[in-house]
């Protein structure tokens, strides 16, 4: 397999449930076992073809399940980029947007503060010293917002990567 050959297997396509809606992204080697299982269906095929020794597959972008899948509202984990993406790369103490932040505890951990949603803010590194191991009411600084988790969203997989052209008309905020 060539390196090119192997790009265009692992390359995204879009999965579609049976009624339409995006449900997941997957590569085209995990939608042609899928199309070959009976279990998808090619709706659009924008990228040509792959062929074996004896048999030539469509290369699709777009695919469709032929069952529907219950994908139940997960609650986003908590992670250093969700935080800086909740928080728009904001200093939530001074509100200078930048690319160079670092995580905050409100209640700072050596004081049993816990790791969740509700007790961490994005915080530039010169806010982040000046509160040090204080609250921010000893600190005599000001949050922005009160930190809360993100609301459950089944499109977040795709709030943050490159949407292909071809997947436009299935994605309901690009219309």
């Amino acid at each position: 397999m060539t390196i090119a050959s192997a790009l265009t297997i692992e390359s995204p396509v879009l999965v579609l449930n049976q009624n339409y809606q995006p449900l997941n992204i997957c590569s085209v080697r995990r939608a042609i076992v899928l199309m070959g299982g009976g279990k998808a269906e090619l709706i659009v095929n924008g990228r040509g073809e792959i062929r074996s020794s004896h048999k030539a597959f469509p290369m699709p972008s777009v695919v469709r399940l032929h069952y529907m899948v219950k994908k139940p509202m997960v609650e986003r984990r908590l992670s250093r980029q969700a935080l800086f993406y909740r928080d728009n790369f904001t200093c939530q103490y001074c509100g200078i947007p930048t690319k160079k932040l670092t995580i905050d505890h409100i209640i700072p951990r050596s004081r049993n503060g816990k790791h969740i949603w509700e007790n961490v803010v994005s915080a530039c590194m010169t806010c982040n010293h000046q509160k040090a191991e204080r609250t921010p009411k000893e600190a005599q600084m000001h949050l922005l917002k009160t930190p809360a988790a993100p609301k459950p969203n089944p499109y977040y997989i795709f709030y943050h990567r490159k949407i292909e052209e071809e997947w436009s008309p299935f994605i309901p905020w690009k219309n």
